[in-house]
């Protein structure tokens, strides 16, 4: 069984079960598991048991599997026919005199909530995994800088971003592809959309 996201419309993806479960992001099936993450998939065969999705003689079975399960491959297999715990939608960041940074392989739910003061704020979505055709990034910053680095194809909007003192800068189109609303204020900040930039083989 294959683990990890799985395409959707207009590149959005859907996590697997354990990435649902744990909230973070499961490397490939063959990679070890640690004992952490044998606890949760136990706890939540616990639960099963609860609602009645399990027998005790099931549960016995895979709890055994689980605790000898080396690979994310073998505990998947363990809840491939449980219902998965719903995706968290928000993701909220606050930074006060602090660099904020997410980049690389990160999850990007369907709303993003940013409150910030006097700090440096960048949300890369190059490389991250979004769950959503339509993110909404809220703003609520105050002498900070905003810097949101979006998809080849994808698109943005500002208009519901209320400033004061502030500037905003983009070069992405308003429409088209995954589409980030930026909305919310900007109080004596900087606000910028762009598409990651090149130099030979540098990226940024």
């Amino acid at each position: 069984m294959e683990l990890g996201w799985s395409a959707g419309v207009s590149g959005a993806v859907t996590p697997s079960y354990l990435e649902r479960v744990t909230g973070e992001l499961v490397p490939r099936p063959e990679t070890r598991v640690s004992d952490a993450e044998r606890n949760r998939v136990a706890d939540l065969l616990h639960r099963a048991v609860g609602e009645g999705r399990l027998t005790l003689t099931e549960f016995e079975d895979r709890v055994g599997a689980v605790w000898a399960a080396r690979t994310y491959a073998e505990l998947e297999s363990v809840t491939a026919d449980l219902p998965t715990p719903a995706v968290p939608q928000t993701l909220d960041l606050r930074s006060r005199s602090s660099p904020l940074k997410r980049t690389g392989r990160w999850v990007v739910p369907s709303k993003v909530s940013v409150e910030a003061r006097a700090s440096g704020v960048k949300l890369d979505l190059t490389e991250a995994v979004i769950t959503s055709p339509t993110v909404e990034v809220s703003l609520a910053v105050k002498s900070s800088s905003v810097t949101v680095v979006l998809p080849p194809g994808a698109s943005a909007s500002l208009d519901q971003l209320e400033l004061a003192s502030s500037s905003t800068k983009t070069r992405v189109p308003e429409s088209g592809g995954l589409h980030v609303v930026i909305r919310g204020y900007a109080k004596s900040s900087t606000v910028k959309v762009r598409y990651q930039r090149r130099f030979w083989r540098w990226r940024w």
